[in-house]
């Protein structure tokens, strides 16, 4: 059984037992997050599509801690100009791990 999940502008495919990155979020570790917005649900053979969302549909989630993405690096370089910048950012997620999946 999985099913799609629209989060913070981004589509997930998620199921069950699944641990995935999500935006940060003020919540504390071992605390419930429950996503809303369920765009798909399939068990099996049948499937389930919203128009845009199912109705009644939700997936829950356990927070197992934050985290820091991996780094990334911006480069701005003008030639025979004797410029070059580099920066870096890391970006904060939440890690969760999907407890279930409801129709």
């Amino acid at each position: 059984m999985y099913a799609i999940i629209a989060a913070d502008g981004r589509q997930y495919k998620v199921e069950e037992g699944q641990e995935i990155q999500v935006d940060l979020r003020e919540a504390k570790e071992g605390d419930k997050v429950t996503f809303d917005r369920v765009l798909l649900v399939s068990d099996g053979g049948s499937v389930k599509l919203g128009q845009p969302t199912i109705a009644g549909a939700s997936v829950t989630a356990e927070v197992l801690g934050q985290e820091m993405g991996d780094k990334v690096y911006i480069q701005k370089i003008r030639r025979r100009k004797n410029y070059r910048r580099r920066t870096g950012h890391r970006q904060m997620y939440t890690r969760v791990r999907i407890d279930s999946i409801a129709t």
